[in-house]
């Protein structure tokens, strides 16, 4: 059975990574059906029950070890076009291919994950000539140095000591940084900041 409609399950914890990856996958294909998950014990039952047209994994997902659960998956759904998120090179994991799991960073910028999906996402009939790229948009009102030093850890869901901790900074210095982010960016929540900043590309 082949369906009109692409679906997506990403397996993530709901972090503000996972708000951005989401923001960024509606963007660009609205009419992409999402499922979420935060429990990997689910993963083997909902592909074996659901033709899923991609499978996205963050790496740092609690629950079974990685390239056993990849093993159970393909398994499971033969040819399983999946994308597992990582902050380093996972040498267990076979090379992309043909039913293989693609690496991609959990710092990805969203041009470079709307490239790698495209493939399987972007649909066949799309008139000649379209582009569908994400649109490029200038960061407001240039952030600072420490600014986009704060953004990156905000993105990578570091709460306020932990930032301040990594940066030699005082938690009020990073709140005030935090505050003039939301300003800059025109957001009024943390989560909205860090949904913006991974799909506009302001962070690497």
């Amino acid at each position: 059975m082949i369906l009109s409609t692409p679906t997506a399950l990403v397996a993530a914890a709901p972090t503000l990574l996972r708000q951005g990856l989401v923001a960024t996958l509606r963007e660009q294909w609205p009419q992409l059906q999402l499922t979420l998950t935060a429990d990997a014990t689910q993963l083997v039952e909902l592909v074996g029950h659901y033709a899923f047209s991609l499978l996205v994994l963050d790496e740092q997902l609690p629950g079974r070890n990685l390239p056993e659960l990849l093993s159970r998956l393909q398994r499971a759904r033969p040819g399983l076009r999946s994308v597992v998120l990582t902050d380093h090179q996972l040498p267990a994991l076979p090379p992309a291919g043909p039913g293989q799991p693609l690496q991609l960073s959990r710092q990805v910028l969203p041009h470079a994950l709307v490239g790698a999906l495209a493939q399987w996402l972007d649909a066949p009939t799309s008139p000649a000539g379209t582009s569908r790229s994400p649109r490029a948009c200038a960061v407001p009102d240039p952030f600072s140095r420490r600014e986009l030093e704060v953004l990156r850890l905000v993105v990578a869901d570091h709460c306020n000591e932990e930032i301040a901790n990594c940066l030699c900074l005082s938690v009020r210095t990073v709140e005030s940084h935090r505050r003039m982010l939301l300003q800059k960016a025109g957001t009024r929540t943390l989560v909205g900041l860090a949904a913006r900043a991974v799909r506009e590309g302001w962070v690497a």
